[in-house]
């Protein structure tokens, strides 16, 4: 049996297993540790494995993800979320479809803290959708609204998961987390755009408001939300101007995260500090093993050819390399409604990164457009595992359809922020290219 074919059952008995429910991370690492010993023999894939143990766990670039988990933890025990959607209510919640605004804005800057897709969508379930409800808004734009802004958290740095797509590329972090600022905060735009349409549309969908808040009060809602803002700002400023490392920014974001925590709770003992140090080594475990695993996987779809094959077939296609774009994308969209963020580009990567890279496509580029794709995926059903964390946080109030209903117009407004990083690409690569 040739390498190819042996490579083409693996790939096959991986995506088996994923619909059969194994867990990603040992479905990754199973296949691949078989079939490494299938093409090379048993003693030297176990050399193979241990170089690849070695050379993950050892690498500096992964003291980023637990530093910036840990940053995340920090600012949903310290109700951070909390503050942030009070100020952007009291500064936006006059308009129609206000409150829907608010929670996006709120959401990016809270999802830039925090670094999670998920924890971002259930922390604004809680604060927002009762208050939208309460005041009459439509159950599917309240629902899909949040699950979406939930998205943001991944654009806007700092990011764990374009961390993840830096180490299994080997592109620059320092870069691609710069790379994600400008997309993130447009694409936020795009989305307060995208509800104010429907809103204007349909305006039975939010009733406008009639919020009163003096200049006084809506100063007074920045004094915790501020500094958050702030912080993320500096850590942009100096990865931009290479005042510090990802690594450093990481550390300095999670003490600074600390520090507002502890002024908010009065304390460390509000923040549940073991807790919290606990959850992030849990996340943290979880991520580098699956990380570890797709590597093992890398390794085996290297050895079979099946990466070559996919790759050579695909860019010897006689079509404009846009075509190939599309292709890529309609992958990465079908596979996202199916598994989370970090399996999925741990799955793609070792074929769609050198495909791309053949076309011409910057790296940069690409990371910033194929994780804005696996965000996209993250909210459309029949998975849409952000749906299911509003469903569950909202306690009954609202319905799996209502929510994948309220979402047309939001995944209308992703595929119009793609179009706009494919038009435009120094979107994304405009602050690279000019940071030092």
């Amino acid at each position: 049996m040739s390498s190819l074919v042996i490579g083409l059952i693996g790939t096959g008995a991986l995506f088996g297993l994923i619909l059969m429910g194994v867990n990603v991370m040992v479905a990754l690492g199973l296949v691949g540790a078989l079939g490494m010993a299938a093409i090379v023999g048993f003693n030297a894939a176990t050399s193979i494995l241990g170089t690849v143990f070695f050379d993950t766990t050892h690498s500096f670039h992964f003291s980023v993800i637990p530093l910036f988990l840990l940053m995340g933890f920090f600012a949903m025990r310290a109700g951070l979320g909390e503050d942030l959607f009070e100020a952007t209510t009291k500064w936006l919640g006059n308009l129609r479809g206000g409150l829907a605004i608010s929670t996006t804005l709120g959401a990016a800057a809270f999802g830039a803290a925090s670094g999670s897709s998920v924890g971002t969508a259930t922390v604004f379930t809680k604060l927002a959708l009762p208050q939208m409800l309460d005041r009459g808004y439509d159950k599917g734009l309240a629902s899909a609204s949040i699950a979406i802004a939930g998205t943001l958290a991944v654009m806007i740095p700092p990011s764990s998961l374009v961390v993840v797509y830096g180490i299994l590329t080997d592109s620059s972090i320092g870069s691609l987390l710069i790379a994600g600022f400008i997309p993130g905060i447009l694409f936020a735009i795009v989305l307060c755009v995208a509800i104010w349409l429907t809103v204007l549309r349909n305006p039975a969908l939010a009733p406008r408001e009639s919020y009163n808040f003096t200049l006084r009060e809506k100063l007074m809602s920045l004094r915790l939300a501020g500094p958050l803002v702030l912080i993320i700002f500096l850590i942009v400023a100096g990865l931009y101007l290479g005042v510090f490392t990802p690594t450093e920014a990481g550390g300095i974001g999670a003490f600074a995260t600390l520090l507002l925590a502890i002024v908010r709770h009065k304390g460390v003992r509000g923040i549940e500090l073991r807790k919290t140090l606990l959850e992030t080594i849990r996340t943290s475990a979880m991520i580098f093993a699956i990380l570890i695993c797709a590597l093992v996987f890398s390794k085996f779809l290297a050895l079979s050819g099946v990466a070559n094959a996919v790759g050579g077939f695909l860019t010897g296609l006689d079509v404009n390399r846009w075509i190939i774009v599309v292709l890529v994308s309609l992958i990465y969209l079908a596979l996202g409604m199916m598994m989370d963020a970090p399996a999925l580009l741990a799955i793609t990567l070792p074929i769609t990164h050198p495909v791309m890279m053949s076309l011409g496509f910057d790296p940069i580029w690409f990371g910033i457009y194929v994780v804005l794709l696996v965000e996209i995926g993250a909210v459309t059903p029949p998975v849409g595992i952000n749906c299911f964390v509003v469903q569950a946080a909202s306690e009954g109030r609202v319905k799996l359809e209502q929510i994948f209903a309220g979402l047309v117009p939001f995944v209308l407004a992703g595929f119009a922020m793609l179009v706009l990083l494919c038009l435009f690409p120094q979107i994304a690569l405009f602050l690279p290219e000019t940071m030092k």
